[in-house]
């Protein structure tokens, strides 16, 4: 038997229905079982590409990605999921369409979406529009659909907004789960979810909220460490803690790295923005209060410079549990030494460990493909096992 069929005869098990022609917001709208059909489907889909089978299971159609923000690794794993399934992307750039000429939102999502299967969009930057973008995108194409304009509904992949990295988080945890060799070992592992110092300022909180969010819904204890003033938002903070008391795991907040790092089984020290900052950084830009803009980043530069301790260091790693805690990042990280003179880790850390960052970042390609291979797939067992039979093969020696 293949790992494939394998994993389809799991599937088949779980209670997925809901996500047929559904959307991917966060992780925490999502079902348990929902989440693990997501890694479920990853898995399956890699490794039906490394045994050559073709996974094709479109023969035409779109995938449009809009990136508000800049973007690497989550802009190139959104085209290979699409290639990987059989979809051309389309990027849509803002700056070569007429939305700077007035074209709305609701206008600009129908024009673009005609014959689009999935549309996958990043907007991190500002706090309370992120998500808001996504919603107010996807209410025109139900719309748009529902009165005949569009011949499908296209699926949303959340690429990253103000709440949440669903795609980098949920690729942070299918890393883990092969890292420690299957789900049922991660109960009682320690994740220090960490602030580090990064000479660069306003880096968005959806990592952190979404490590959070999605990593105590395992069992695991989770520290989040930040120095007093870098709080995230305390709604998803609430998210942590019943998510944690429903699991059996722990959701605590700690002012020290030092007791985050502790015994831990997975270390993730990165970079964030203070919630209020940038809910007030959000305001100034809505006002193009472009002095204010300047001031405010002045000011997160200094606060920043004053936590240069908060770093991921060789004696830090040396206290974690045997001192071989998983070290994670969603990259590019400040390296010490080697980007800049001062960053979240140290350059000897980071080489240590390059080999598994690669391989973390892998998991995401397979992960965006899950999400619309569930969202636009009606009998996802039986296509898996019809691209495990197939002769059909993605290259032909």
């Amino acid at each position: 038997m293949s790992k494939t069929v394998e994993l389809a005869r799991h599937l088949e098990k779980l209670h997925i229905n809901n996500m047929y022609k559904n959307d991917f917001y966060w992780t925490w709208d999502k079902t348990d079982e929902e989440l693990e059909a997501v890694f479920t489907v990853a898995d399956a889909l890699r490794d039906l590409r490394e045994r050559n089978k073709s996974t094709r299971v479109f023969d035409s159609g779109l995938g449009i990605s809009l990136f508000r923000d800049n973007s690497t690794r989550t802009r190139f794993s959104f085209a290979s999921a699409c290639n990987l399934l059989g979809l051309e992307e389309q990027v849509l750039d803002e700056k070569k369409s007429q939305i700077a000429h007035g074209e709305t939102v609701r206008e600009t999502a129908n024009m673009v979406s005609f014959m689009a299967d999935v549309v996958g969009i990043r907007d991190d930057m500002y706090i309370g529009e992120g998500h808001k973008y996504q919603k107010t995108f996807m209410d025109a194409l139900e719309e748009g659909y529902r009165d005949g304009i569009l011949e499908q509904r296209p699926t949303l992949v959340n690429l990253q907004c103000d709440v949440d990295h669903p795609t980098q988080c949920m690729a942070d945890m299918l890393h883990i789960i092969h890292q420690f060799g299957g789900v049922e070992n991660l109960k009682g592992k320690k994740v220090a979810m960490t602030w580090a110092y990064s000479p660069s300022y306003g880096k968005p909180l959806s990592v952190p909220q979404g490590v959070v969010g999605l990593f105590t819904r395992f069992g695991m204890d989770v520290v989040l460490a930040h120095p007093e003033g870098y709080e995230i938002m305390p709604e998803v903070e609430e998210i942590a803690k019943k998510n944690a008391a429903a699991t059996g795991g722990s959701f605590r907040k700690t002012n020290s790295m030092a007791d985050a790092f502790k015994d831990a089984d997975v270390v993730y020290p990165k970079s964030w923005a203070p919630f209020a900052s940038m809910e007030k950084r959000t305001k100034l830009y809505a006002n193009g209060d472009q002095a204010g803009i300047d001031k405010l980043e002045k000011e997160l530069l200094a606060q920043n410079a004053q936590h240069k301790d908060w770093t991921c260091s060789e004696e830090l790693m040396k206290t974690t549990k045997d001192g071989k805690a998983l070290y994670l990042h969603c990259l590019p990280a400040d390296i010490s030494g080697l980007s800049c003179p001062e960053g979240e880790v140290d350059n000897s850390v980071f080489d240590r460990y390059l080999v598994p960052l690669y391989k973390e970042a892998s998991f995401k390609p397979y992960i965006i493909a899950a999400m619309i291979f569930l969202a636009q797939v009606k009998d996802p067992v039986k296509t898996l096992m019809a691209m495990d039979a197939s002769d059909a093969h993605r290259k032909n020696f």
